[in-house]
Parts: structure tokens; C-alpha cells; sequence
């Protein structure tokens, strides 16, 4: 078991006088130029929470989307060749076969899951929005339609380089987001050489464009810091949340005219991407840094059949067993311990793109609801989290955002936005863990996700007296209605073994107004859902992916 020290939060920083308490006054109608080379998530979110942010605002994104000719792409894989040696072959099929069948697996994000708001289709359907698609961002019809716009501010954001014509087109100059700590980390890739170097921590820099590059005046900065078990893929995901934040909060400030930008001081380093030689290397160095787990053999033939049982499932084994829905249960998505109740960020980023891809996901009602489970052609499968640590906040919810995978939280309401820890942390040993606020709950609910009970005090239902556990029961569920407007919330009881809830303490459950229990030892709910013993599995750092999609099945 791996002790969890207190956990440093990702840091954003205020430069000396650069927030106003006030957003931009209503009446102003702001326009704003996005000048990117790939609209991905991240990027999405972005522009979606500076529009929610500052009202009055008019959008142009140009999407600069050049075409290669055959010649020039050859040349391009040559090049690379030359720099990454044979390691470029494999590499670059594998890259090509992984998004064909991401192509082909692609499912929707419904409009009412989290993160529904920031898919292109969603982004598209702003009124206020136009995205301009350009073969050359530099071109003249580019440029001709910047200027006709005639933005307030630009946003360079996962753009390619630009030259002068574009990023001072805009009155006020453009903006760029730069995930690494400037002047000391110029270029890129965001995390990597960090980690090769051994920081302590990660920056992100809000910047004004300029033409040397990363060399602009600096108007925001944050950090995330290096937990002893990161990777890049996991610093990365958290430095996207950051520099949205950081962006938003940019935008602000410099259309409230309360920016103060800061001259970049020091030489600093400009770093190119690495070879693939370079990636293995460091990938090698993170891999001894994780906690030993079971012989390579011994992995490599337990995968092997949670391969084979998920390709018989597909093959129409599903059909035949009985429908059943798979309820998981996570406590902690962190970087900072490796135990039986956490998984690793990029871990958790590739769960729930598997969740995505290969099962169905449920809300925690839709569960609830299935008194008699309807067959599916996918696995039927909802998210849970216990306790209310706030990497759940942090941590978990931007990435289940980022899948569009809805999820229910069951929080001690006593604990929450105290120093306090939970009896099992105790127990271990562990430094204290930083846990939720209510504004943090506030903040999940509005974003869709489902708020429930843990009890007060994460106290066991078997123990204590009547009284004791009937006051832990309602005063959670007065706690989530005052504070959260939750009415007839969902009941998940602590430590959830079966030793851990009588007849008579789930009746007790029933009476409080409860209109669902969750247990957590194991099982799947086949047929149908008894909705007051919800069966749930746990998950933890030791699931490869091929054991974790065979535990979605829920076939043991």
C-alpha cells in the first residue's frame, strides 16, 4: 500500500493587479478572432467558457487547414524517418490503424450528458459563433476575412506559428496559450521535458503573440505539479483545464482593459518535439517509477483471456447470457498514490474513451430505473465515485466531461470542506487528503453530474444505535438539499460490504426518502436492479485495459 501525501493543487497564479471582480459590462459587444490548426476539445472548452463567461461576444474561428500534396507528404515521412529510425515505421501504422478504428467506433456525446456543451456539434449551433475553414490561415482570403470581421481580440490556440498580418489584426493583439513555464520551457511538447528533467512542476503561460516564439509579454500563469507517478498524457489533461481557466480569466482582464501584461525576463530554452527514441526512454524511466505489480508472464496470460472474453462478448456471448448492467466504482483519480482505491489520470482518460467506444453508458437514474434490464448489443455500464476527495473534482470530472460520460458522486457530507480524513486514510496511515467544498459539488451539479449521500461521517450502517444511524441518514440528505437543492437523493453506504447494511438499517435507508442504495461488494445486477442493493464493482490502478473492459461485461 503506497501512503498518499497531501496533494499540491494545480496553482494558477494572478499577475499584481490583473483580476477585476467584474466580468465586462453587458451592454459592450466584444468581437473575438480564434486563430487554431486543430479544434479539439480542449480548445472547444476554451471558447465555450470565455462565451458563458463574458456576455456580448461575437466569434470568428478560422481553422487553418492546409493541403499536402502527395510530394510534400512523402518528403514530411521521409524526414521523419531519417529522425526517429525504424522506431518511425511501427509507429506510424499504429498511429494509422488507431484512427481508423477510432473512426469507426466513434459514438456521439448526447447533448444533455457533461461535457455535451463542448462538442463541435454543440460549438456549431452558437449563434454567435462562425468557423472559417482556410487552407492557409496566412492566405489572403484569410486575411480578408479577419479584417472584415474586425476583432477586438485574437486567440492563438493550438495554432501554427503566425506571422505579423495575422495576430495584429485584432485592435487589442492576440493572445496565446502556452503550456509550459516561459521564458525556462519554450516550444514544445507540454510535459515532456519537464518530466525528462525532473521538475518539480509544470507551467502555463497566457502570452501576447509576438514573432519571436513563446517570447511575449506574459498576462497570466499557473502550474500543475509532478506527482510522483505522472506521465505526460496525465499532466497534459490537467494543464488543459488550466490553461482554460487561465485563458477565460486572460480574455477578461485585457477586454476590461485591467490586464497588466509583464515583460518576459531571462534567457530561457526553446525545446523541439522529441524523437521516438527519446519518448521510449522516458516512458522507460516513468514505468520504473510505478509500484511493482504482478510478474510480466503472469500479465501477459491473464490479458490474453480478458482479450478473449471481450472478443466472445462481441462474437454474441452477450446475447445470450442474461442482460446485466455493470456499476463501477472509483474513490480517487491521482498521480500521487498508487492503491486499492486510486487510478492513475491518464489511466482514467483511457477508460472512459473505452467506455465510450465499447459500452453503453447509464445515468445512475437510468439504473435505477431498470426494474427489468432490456438486452443491449454493448455492455451496459454506469460510473460511480465514493467519499468526495478533490481529485474527483479536479481530476475526474473535466475528464469525464471530456468523454461525455455522466456519473454519480456519493459524498460524506460532514467531511466536506474540512481538514478532516476519512477512518480508512487514517487507518493507513495516510498524510491528509485534500477533500471537496460544497462550492466544488455546486460546480458538479451544474455540469450534470449526480450528487448523492455517504452518510455524514463515512459511518458504518451496521453500527451505532438506531438513533445514531437515522440521524447520520437524514442529516446527510438535509445537508445535499440545502446546499445543493438535491431532493430524494441516492444512498451510497460506506464501505459497502454486505456486513455493512442489516434489514433493518436499509428500511431505516427507505424511510429517510432515500430513493436508491448502492453497496460495493462486487457482483453485477443481472436481469434486473434491485434499486436499494445496487451491486457495484470496484476499480483500481491495477487494471490493464483488456481487464477492465472484461470487468465491464460483468460476467464474474
Amino acid at each position: 500500500m503506497v501512503s498518499d501525501p497531501i496533494a499540491p493543487l494545480a496553482r494558477i497564479v494572478p499577475l499584481p493587479s490583473s483580476r477585476g471582480p467584474a466580468a465586462v459590462p453587458a451592454p459592450a459587444t466584444h468581437r473575438i478572432a480564434v486563430f487554431t490548426a486543430d479544434p479539439g476539445y480542449s480548445v472547444r472548452k476554451g471558447i465555450v467558457e470565455i462565451d458563458r463567461t463574458i456576455p456580448g461576444l461575437s466569434w470568428l474561428i478560422v481553422h487553418h487547414r492546409p493541403r499536402r500534396t502527395r510530394k510534400q507528404v512523402a518528403r514530411n515521412q521521409w524526414n521523419l524517418l531519417k529522425r526517429n529510425g525504424w522506431r518511425w515505421i511501427p509507429y506510424q501504422a499504429g498511429a494509422v490503424w488507431k484512427r481508423l478504428a477510432e473512426r469507426r467506433a466513434a459514438v456521439p456525446v448526447p447533448a444533455e450528458h457533461p461535457g455535451g456543451d463542448y462538442t463541435s456539434e454543440a460549438l456549431a449551433a452558437r449563434t454567435n459563433i462562425r468557423i472559417l475553414r482556410v487552407p492557409d490561415i496566412h492566405g489572403q482570403a484569410s486575411l480578408d476575412a479577419i479584417r472584415e470581421f474586425d476583432p477586438d481580440l485574437g486567440l492563438a490556440i493550438s495554432a501554427p506559428i503566425l506571422r505579423p498580418p495575422v495576430f495584429t489584426s485584432p485592435r487589442r493583439g492576440s493572445l496565446t496559450l502556452h503550456k509550459g513555464k516561459a521564458p525556462d520551457y519554450r516550444g514544445m511538447p507540454p510535459a515532456f521535458w519537464e518530466l525528462w528533467n525532473d521538475e518539480k512542476e509544470v507551467g502555463c503561460t497566457i502570452q501576447v503573440v509576438a514573432e519571436k516564439l513563446d517570447a511575449g509579454d506574459i498576462v497570466g500563469r499557473g502550474s500543475v505539479p509532478c506527482g510522483p507517478h505522472s506521465t505526460v498524457r496525465g499532466i497534459t489533461l490537467r494543464l488543459d483545464e488550466v490553461g482554460v481557466d487561465l485563458m477565460r480569466d486572460a480574455v477578461r482582464d485585457t477586454l476590461a482593459g485591467t490586464s497588466h501584461p509583464e515583460i518576459q525576463t531571462g534567457q530561457g530554452k526553446t525545446y523541439r518535439k522529441p524523437t521516438l527514441g527519446q519518448i521510449a526512454a522516458l516512458e522507460g524511466k516513468l514505468a520504473r517509477a510505478q509500484p511493482p505489480r504482478r510478474s510480466p508472464a503472469v500479465r501477459a496470460v491473464k490479458d490474453s483471456l480478458f482479450g478473449m472474453g471481450h472478443a466472445a462478448w462481441r462474437a454474441g456471448l452477450g446475447k445470450v447470457l442474461a442482460p446485466r448492467i455493470t456499476v463501477l466504482l472509483y474513490h480517487r483519480v491521482t498521480d500521487d498514490a498508487r492503491d486499492d482505491l486510486t487510478v492513475g489520470v491518464e489511466q482514467f482518460d483511457r477508460q472512459m474513451a473505452l467506455l465510450r467506444r465499447h459500452c453503453q453508458v447509464l445515468t445512475i437514474d437510468q439504473v435505477l430505473n431498470a426494474s427489468e434490464i432490456d438486452p443491449a448489443g454493448k455492455p451496459q455500464v454506469a460510473v460511480t465515485f465514493d467519499d468526495g476527495y478533490l481529485d474527483n473534482h479536479d481530476n475526474a470530472a473535466p475528464i469525464l466531461e471530456r468523454h461525455g460520460i455522466p456519473a454519480a458522486f456519493f459524498v460524506s457530507t460532514g467531511l466536506i470542506g474540512t481538514a478532516a480524513q476519512f477512518p480508512h486514510d487514517v487507518r493507513r496511515g495516510n498524510a491528509p487528503i485534500p477533500l471537496m467544498t460544497w462550492d466544488h459539488l455546486r460546480a458538479m451539479r451544474d455540469s450534470g453530474f449526480e450528487i448523492g449521500s455517504h452518510t455524514v461521517g463515512h459511518t458504518s450502517c451496521a453500527s451505532g444505535t438506531d438513533e445514531e444511524i437515522r440521524s447520520e441518514l437524514e442529516r446527510s440528505r438535509d445537508d445535499l438539499q440545502r446546499e445543493l437543492g438535491v431532493v430524494s437523493p441516492i444512498f451510497a453506504y460506506p464501505y459497502g460490504g454486505r456486513q455493512h447494511m442489516t434489514p433493518g438499517r436499509l428500511e431505516m435507508v427507505k424511510q429517510a426518502g432515500y430513493r436508491g442504495c448502492l453497496a460495493a461488494y462486487g457482483g453485477s445486477n443481472v436481469a434486473r436492479v434491485d434499486r436499494f442493493n445496487v451491486l457495484r464493482r470496484g476499480i483500481h490502478w491495477e487494471y490493464s485495459d483488456r481487464a477492465f473492459l472484461f470487468e465491464c461485461l460483468g460476467v464474474r
